[in-house]
């Protein structure tokens, strides 16, 4: 492992090459196509086809082929290896020196915070706030928030909530802002669930809280007559519901962070359907 630390290092040594890197664990575990990866990073597609290519001989993500399309993947284990090598090696295991900032690494304690991300905050992430809220109990604290609230959340997946039994009387359109003062709750778990704001920077969340992608469609944007409107709502509505349930079922008392993180990282990297 010696021999390829100075390489990925190199790699990552480049800004730009950087950004792509950092989105493409953020959007962990999902495999991005490379345009939509020029288009998150406003990069032409000839300069990032070479980043790409810098990070792959690297060994910082994995390319795979659907379709037509090529997609790319951040490699998890060779940026474990990468942040334990300088770990155990440059800081000699002493979190004081390299790490200063570590957050604390005991599993949560109830109620658990969490907090539901996507750009509008109308529709997905009022829709998990409202599942893991009802399906959680007393166990969470649930709340959503977006990058670009859209000021109230949508009608028709208010409906959708209120036809499933949820109440919807305490759901409204937020700023993530809200969740990054000072006097705000510290999360535990922060998910985003659409791809957008997964692209988006972010500063880092205080406590450092176990996170997860959970990309859905947004059936707001869905075209087509009355029917077809409807159903992608359902559809997102029941893709969060199965990723949601599969939470809630885990032991999180029972499990240190790190195993915590690899059980959120599993259920994000299934689809989800309804």
């Amino acid at each position: 492992m010696e021999e390829t630390i100075p390489s990925q290092l190199a790699t990552l040594g480049h800004p730009q090459r950087l950004a792509v890197w950092r989105l493409l664990m953020r959007r962990y575990p999902d495999a991005i196509p490379a345009g939509e990866l020029a288009a998150a990073t406003g990069l032409k597609a000839s300069t990032l086809s070479v980043y790409l290519a810098a990070l792959r001989r690297a060994g910082m993500i994995e390319q795979t082929r659907e379709g037509t399309s090529l997609r790319y993947k951040a490699s998890l284990g060779t940026a474990e290896d990468l942040l334990s090598y300088l770990f155990a090696d440059c800081c000699r295991s002493r979190p004081e020196l390299c790490l200063p900032g570590l957050p604390n690494q005991e599993t949560p304690v109830m109620p658990y915070n969490a907090l539901f991300i996507c750009t509008g905050n109308s529709a997905r992430s009022q829709f998990a706030e409202a599942l893991l809220r009802d399906l959680g109990g007393d166990r969470f604290s649930v709340h959503s928030a977006g990058t670009r609230p859209a000021g109230e959340p949508n009608p028709e997946a208010m409906a959708l909530l209120e036809a499933k039994g949820h109440d919807v009387s305490r759901l409204w359109s937020k700023s993530v802002g809200e969740f990054q003062t000072p006097d705000a709750p510290v999360m535990d778990f922060v998910f985003t669930v659409c791809d957008q704001a997964a692209n988006e920077e972010c500063p880092p969340w205080p406590g450092q809280p176990v996170s997860g992608h959970w990309g859905q469609p947004d059936p707001v944007k869905a075209t087509g007559t009355e029917a077809e409107r409807k159903l992608a709502f359902q559809q997102a509505y029941g893709a969060l519901k199965n990723r949601i349930s599969a939470f809630v079922a885990l032991p999180i008392e029972q499990l240190d962070r790190a195993a915590l993180q690899t059980r959120v990282d599993d259920i994000a990297d299934t689809r989800g359907e309804a």
